[in-house]
């Protein structure tokens, strides 16, 4: 028995009990006459004390040579601690060490194992296993499985089944890049990792499993960024002979039930808002509604003035800033530049501040006199002591400029609060988006998602009108879960691939097995996925997810621990039939 208990457990009622540990020396602490040594497991951290006078000579001799992350065992009893420790469960009590056993010796760390970690990124990646021993990263990872074991608790009460679906599986064009891998039994042709099980969760409701799920692995291969990995895990589900309504209620019970179980938070009802109001009031469609500042359209206060800058603009839009009328010009400035900033694209700003007296003082004031600027603050919702920041330009992209100052500001002004939970729903997107490059339509969500019924007949006339029968779950200002009613019958599916630009050969090839199997009795369903890895950082009160992921990739979607990707043995070429020289 390497352990009769672990290192988080033991406490004063253990006193005079013979144990046995074993673990990590997180540190050692030697005063000749007597040593202490710090032993770390997973469950918390004990100490060890080595004693000259009540140690045996030959124990207390090994235990001068333990280093940092040792592997040990050790033998003794449960004494007192004289300076008590109240910052850890075990801090009222030591181990006086009556047996040690190394049981592997250890290179000292690149970095130190300790909370606040002297190592930068890269080099905590490449060694990630000795990431894990922090109790960050390690409590991010139990965190993890608390969430995915309450979300699997959630729905098998409500009778939802988990089945497995395949990883090898077919290239679609729709979509982001698959991951190609080639058949060596097949020449020439390849699977796809799956970007998600869509399909087969939709047969399996033609196969009448009523409620499924899956926590499962994805893969999408697009550029990388801190809330996107190659590989991702979604809570992957759906339902059959349900509407929109029924959806919605499932899982916003879900999600009120891991903020309960999970945070000990309670939320009422969500709000829910249409795709059109979260873009033309918070200029995105995964609104943060922790906070304020929503849009305010100023066309017509704005464009009846010699200014030209504004008289052009398809859109005069600005938000009202709350306590920022006391910014100094150089941090307006600042502001400024910020959204001149490639990855903003404003030409520039308009600021108009709101002083305690009432009176309004504005980098326009040449143009706009004192009654103009308040009906600024009236549309923009501005008090005195506020600051109204304008931008102007064609609608859609002045929207998501004054999306990202929006969230910006938030930031800085500490708005954007991570124990704070604001869940919403939006709902009623656009079925289809026109790319202007091609001129073709494609699937704002996928091409199985049904249109609105009231809205069947636009898609002869004016397809860019039809709503979508789908919803996003957002969860402050991140997008946690998407889904739709699905098209269940051929007929509807074959005019949606029409106006997607698939022929008819196309579609079958594709999607041909679907469209088969709608016509043996496809049963009205739709269905959600959560992303489990941004959902589970956002409850831990983190933007990224890297730290809730065992293994992550970097931004170059590499594994710098494993040196993935890599060059495979040209005899492994040969073999899947792909010639050298078009490597």
């Amino acid at each position: 028995m390497y352990r009769s208990h672990n290192c988080g457990e033991l406490n004063a009622s253990n006193i005079n009990t013979e144990v046995t540990l074993a673990g990590w020396v997180q540190k050692s602490r030697d005063k000749g006459f007597m040593n202490w040594v710090d032993l770390r497991d997973r469950y918390g951290i004990t100490q060890l004390i080595f004693d000259e006078s009540r140690s045996d000579k030959t124990v207390f001799e090994l235990a001068k040579t333990l280093g940092r992350e040792f592997v040990i065992q050790v033998k003794g009893t449960v004494i007192e601690r004289e300076a008590k420790n109240k910052n850890i469960p075990t801090g009222e009590i030591e181990i006086l060490v009556s047996e040690l056993t190394i049981l592997n010796a250890a290179l000292t760390p690149p970095f130190t194992i300790e909370d606040e970690t002297d190592g930068g990124e890269d080099i905590r990646m490449k060694y990630r296993y000795l990431d894990i021993r922090r109790n960050p990263v390690k409590n991010s990872l139990l965190f993890r499985h608390k969430v995915a074991m309450e979300v699997r608790k959630y729905l098998s009460d409500l009778d939802f089944c988990e089945v497995e679906t395949p990883y090898l599986i077919k290239s679609t064009p729709e979509g982001a890049r698959d991951f190609v891998v080639p058949s060596r039994m097949n020449e020439g042709q390849f699977y796809a990792l799956p970007q998600s099980p869509q399909t087969f969760k939709q047969l399996l409701m033609v196969g009448g499993m009523d409620k499924y799920f899956q926590i499962v692995k994805c893969f999408r291969d697009e550029d990388l960024r801190a809330d996107r990995q190659p590989e991702f895990t979604q809570i992957d589900c759906e339902m059959a002979f349900v509407e929109q309504e029924d959806i919605l209620n499932v899982f916003e019970g879900l999600t009120r039930h891991l903020l309960k179980e999970i945070k000990g938070i309670e939320v009422d009802k969500f709000l829910r808002i249409t795709y059109d109001y979260a873009m033309k009031t918070y200029g995105n469609d995964k609104p943060d509604i922790r906070f304020g500042m929503e849009f305010g359209e100023l066309n017509e206060f704005a464009q009846h003035k010699d200014f030209p800058v504004f008289n052009t603009a398809e859109l005069v839009v600005g938000i009202a800033v709350p306590g920022a009328g006391n910014y100094t010009r150089k941090e307006i400035d600042g502001l400024i530049d910020w959204v001149k900033r490639p990855q903003v694209g404003a030409s520039g700003m308009v600021y108009a501040k709101c002083n305690d007296d009432g009176t309004f003082k504005s980098s326009v004031d040449k143009f706009y006199d004192q009654d103009d600027l308040g009906q600024w603050a009236k549309i923009t919702g501005a008090k005195p002591g506020d600051m109204i920041f304008v931008l102007s330009g064609p609608a859609n992209k002045t929207r998501a400029q004054l999306s990202a100052l929006r969230m910006e500001l938030a930031t800085r002004l500490g708005l954007r609060k991570p124990e704070e939970f604001a869940p919403l729903w939006v709902v009623d997107f656009p079925l289809l988006e026109l790319d202007e490059e091609s001129g073709r339509y494609h699937a704002m969500h996928h091409p199985f998602t049904s249109p609105k019924p009231e809205d069947m007949a636009l898609l002869e006339t004016d397809p860019g009108k039809v709503r979508a029968n789908a919803y996003d779950m957002v969860l402050n200002g991140n997008e946690i879960g998407g889904g739709s009613i699905r098209i269940h019958d051929k007929a509807t599916q074959q005019l949606m691939f029409k106006y997607l630009g698939f022929t008819e050969e196309e579609a079958k090839a594709q999607f041909g097995f679907l469209m088969d199997a709608f016509q043996f009795g496809a049963p009205p369903h739709g269905g959600l996925a959560f992303g489990l890895d941004r959902l589970v950082a956002i409850l831990g009160g983190q933007e990224t997810i890297r730290d809730f992921i065992a293994f992550p990739k970097n931004n170059s979607g590499r594994d710098v621990m494993i040196d993935a990707p890599a060059k495979i043995d040209d005899s492994q070429l040969k073999e899947l039939h792909i010639k050298l020289d078009a490597i």
